[in-house]
């Protein structure tokens, strides 16, 4: 699936976390493949741009918004048994049977998903994945990918891939019926990504490193359930902590101030 893994930049868009620029050694040292990195990210630019974008654009332009958001809230619910999965595997049990209730819900009430009821009955969306589930369990974080035609990655989170894939009720739906709801989840997925793509291109001085920065801060977001760690190593190296602040002068009791502007 053409760049499915551009979402987080809605994110990222958002929420203001991403920078154009590189943060300097400590991000390229997540990058020791950078070179063949950039080579994909390029190709993945142009089939999106040639591909992607003119589809996503005739089918936003022909499909009423109300029928968007329901074929968006369809994808979403068969592809939230992953959620539920991987909220057991890292031990959110509270979370987890939440999320069942929620999808449950959604799938009856809400005609598989294409209504969202759970959200007005408090029953929230998450945004949980293996690859999360694989930090919590301890691996460090790993080298930065760009995949073909899915778009940025790890190597921790690679193995997502394959879980989020047989997670999806739609794994299990006979191919011949598959393919074209599969294209329609596509073209969906592009299309709410749209605005977030755009900003990129049109703001970022170089994509690709505004690309990783943004992918690699919003895993940490994410596994971290919105509340990261603060990196000691940062604050050490804030330049601001070298600037030395003027104590102010004390004042003796009695003593008028003295006017800063002196007439020579």
């Amino acid at each position: 699936m053409l760049c499915v893994a551009i979402g987080w930049l809605a994110f990222t868009v958002l929420t203001g976390c991403a920078t154009t620029k590189s943060t300097g050694p400590e991000v390229s040292d997540h990058d020791p493949f950078e070179s063949v990195n950039r080579k994909i990210h390029r190709v993945n630019d142009i089939a999106d741009s040639w591909i992607a974008k003119p589809v996503t654009e005739t089918y936003v332009s022909y499909t009423p918004r109300p029928i968007r958001n329901s074929v968006s809230n369809f994808f979403d619910n068969v592809a939230y048994p992953s959620v539920i999965l991987n909220d057991f595997l890292q031990g959110k049990g509270t979370q987890g049977l939440d999320d069942l209730g929620r999808f449950l819900v959604n799938t009856t009430f809400g005609f598989l998903g294409f209504w969202d009821v759970g959200t007005p009955l408090g029953l929230e969306a998450h945004d949980e994945d293996f690859g999360q589930t694989l930090a919590v369990w301890g691996m460090d974080e790993s080298a930065y990918l760009v995949l073909p035609f899915i778009g940025p990655s790890t190597v921790r989170d690679t193995p997502n891939l394959g879980v989020t894939t047989v997670t999806n009720i739609l794994f299990y739906v006979p191919n011949p019926y598959v393919v074209p709801v599969a294209l329609l989840g596509f073209i969906d997925y592009r299309a709410g990504v749209d605005e977030a793509v755009t900003f990129r291109n049109e703001t970022a001085v170089e994509p690709y490193l505004f690309t990783r920065e943004a992918y690699l801060q919003h895993r940490r977001f994410l596994i971290y359930d919105g509340n990261p760690p603060v990196d000691d190593d940062l604050l050490l190296d804030d330049p601001f902590n070298d600037l030395e602040v003027e104590e102010p002068l004390q004042e003796e009791p009695g003593k008028p101030r003295e006017s800063s502007d002196r007439n020579e």
